[in-house]
């Protein structure tokens, strides 16, 4: 079997060679995705606008931040990621009501499909992961 790309954080596998690899196409979007989020507008080099910036939002207003970071990802979807459709962008879903209130949590769930390869999954971020 042979890998797509390179399963980030890097980690050591003897079953590929060197390093672990991702198998599908779907892990291989999902990190991907998971990437154009957290990466921070300026972090990447030659693409100074590549990247929502998760993290930058973490200590604005939560309507403020939320509405940003929502107006954010569909763009930046729509020109680095085009082949993805967003159905859901949900923020502190799930969570028990006591914390969703708490100022300090974020929780974003992005429902979506790659239609060109039938593939629909969900990412889960959490404000420990964003941090």
């Amino acid at each position: 079997m042979s890998g797509i790309g390179p399963r980030l954080p890097l980690f050591r596998d003897e079953n590929f060679g060197n390093y672990a690899l991702i198998t599908s196409y779907k892990d291989e979007i999902k990190q991907n995705f998971k990437n154009l989020l957290l990466t921070a507008p300026g972090e990447r080099m030659m693409n100074p606008d590549f990247g929502v910036g998760l993290r930058n939002f973490l200590f604005l207003p939560r309507e403020a931040a939320i509405s940003a970071i929502r107006q954010r990802v569909e763009g930046q979807v729509s020109r680095y990621m085009p082949f993805i459709r967003i159905n859901k962008l949900q923020f502190n879903h799930g969570l028990d009501p006591a914390i969703a209130t708490d100022m300090n949590v974020l929780t974003i769930l992005i429902e979506y499909d790659v239609p060109s390869l039938n593939i629909t999954t969900s990412l889960t971020l959490q404000s420990e992961e964003i941090n």
